[in-house]
């Protein structure tokens, strides 16, 4: 008898068929808590060969050898398949391992599994225009690294989800860093992917809890380039002789007076543009990457660029507001306009969006808590990254604090 687990017994033994019976199958029974259940291996021995107490074939005959691999190979299996039920939090019986050792009900997912099931159901998002389609692309790349890190560091593709541990995510964090040598923030976006394919894995209930709840997923300070007020205006009175670089500015000023991303500006349809309760012009759509309300009142300059465009033969033709260009293009012409306006930073179709948020917005004593609904943030914790005292900041509470303090000083 295999006393694999405290709960858990191998019992191996020659089952006749018959009295005259003198080449027996082997059969294998599974106790587990008390409850029994028989499985025949399809293994035939001779009577004679069978050690019952040593539970194996005697001798040093090949087919001897042979078999005890196989009894050993089964115990192995049953074993195997025990810790996977465990690992699963399962109530295990001797009936499901029977069950799970024959390969009958579910099979263990693999991590790459989890990952492919994630990415499908996002691509049903993209295509229903409720995720961003430069999320989906991450969530691939997210895959194709993990399964590089593997075969790097296991010389496997691909793992088991129960095999997964701590220390899985730990290792990739180091291969994403010191190997592959990407950036901190980089490989935090790839980390936290990892973790969320895991929670996926935990509401699919392929397993029972995360491997890497406790990891934490933190994002070094980067530089958010934004434009100044002077900036933002010598971009907007610039001539430009090229049409493609009139329309790019733009779209990009129009970002930077309402806050909306890439692929939300380039999504905008005039269904989009409603009556606010202050019987104004406002945009309220959903946030393309999150799903969640961005409201906007238009401002003169943004109302102004949309009205300039309400004609344009490629917003007619796909009923958008804007001609937006594909990102790539967008960026490239950005830097052809920095270069023209004398703006000596770097602008990407994000910096408009930092430019919404603290420039316009922020340095202008709009409320934290505006920002965010108008950001369609989800939590105003999000919205904090951009709040950080600017000069103009300071330079303006100190001039409101300088005309209180005139005024309470001046004689009566």
């Amino acid at each position: 008898m295999y006393q694999v687990h405290q709960a858990l017994t191998l019992l191996f033994w020659p089952k006749k068929r018959m009295a005259t019976d003198s080449n027996p199958v082997i059969y294998v029974r599974i106790t587990v808590n008390n409850q029994r259940v028989e499985i025949s291996t399809g293994i035939s021995i001779g009577t004679s060969l069978w050690d019952q107490k040593a539970q194996k074939v005697t001798g040093k005959t090949e087919m001897a050898k042979t078999v005890n691999t196989q009894l050993s190979s089964i115990v192995s299996d049953i074993n195997k398949n025990y810790s996977i039920l465990t690992s699963l939090e399962k109530v295990v019986t001797a009936e499901l391992l029977k069950n799970a050792y024959l390969g009958i009900g579910p099979k263990p997912r693999s991590l790459c599994e989890a990952f492919d099931f994630h990415i499908h159901r996002f691509e049903q998002k993209v295509s229903a225009g409720k995720k961003s389609p430069g999320s989906l692309q991450r969530f691939k790349i997210a895959k194709a690294k993990v399964m590089a890190f593997m075969k790097s560091q296991y010389g496997v593709s691909d793992k088991k989800l129960f095999e997964l541990k701590y220390s899985f995510i730990a290792d990739f964090e180091h291969y994403l860093t010191a190997i592959e040598r990407s950036c901190y923030n980089t490989a935090t976006k790839y980390l936290k992917i990892l973790k969320q394919v895991a929670i996926v894995a935990v509401e699919q209930e392929w397993i029972a809890a995360s491997p890497f709840q406790t990891f934490k997923c933190t994002y070094e300070e980067s530089v958010r380039h934004k434009l100044t007020m002077q900036e933002i205006s010598a971009m907007y009175s610039k001539e430009l002789a090229s049409e493609r670089l009139r329309e790019v500015r733009d779209v990009y000023l129009f970002c930077c007076y309402t806050g909306f991303a890439y692929q939300d500006v380039y999504n905008l349809k005039p269904t989009d543009i409603v009556i606010g309760i202050d019987d104004e012009l406002w945009i309220i759509k959903n946030r393309i990457k999150t799903d969640h309300p961005e409201k906007v009142p238009l401002l003169p300059i943004a109302l102004e660029i949309l009205d300039r465009y309400k004609q344009h033969p490629y917003c007619l033709t796909k009923g958008c507001l804007l001609p937006v260009n594909s990102n790539q293009k967008y960026n490239e012409y950005l830097k052809e306009i920095a270069e023209v306006c004398g703006i000596r930073k770097t602008l990407t179709t994000h910096t408009a969006r930092h430019t919404f948020a603290t420039t316009v917005t922020l340095e202008h004593d709009v409320p934290l808590e505006t920002v965010s609904q108008m950001l369609g943030h989800k939590s105003v914790k999000t919205t904090q990254i951009y709040a950080k005292i600017s000069q103009r900041k300071i330079s303006n509470n100190m001039k409101e604090l300088k005309n209180r303090l005139a005024k309470q000083n001046k004689p009566s």
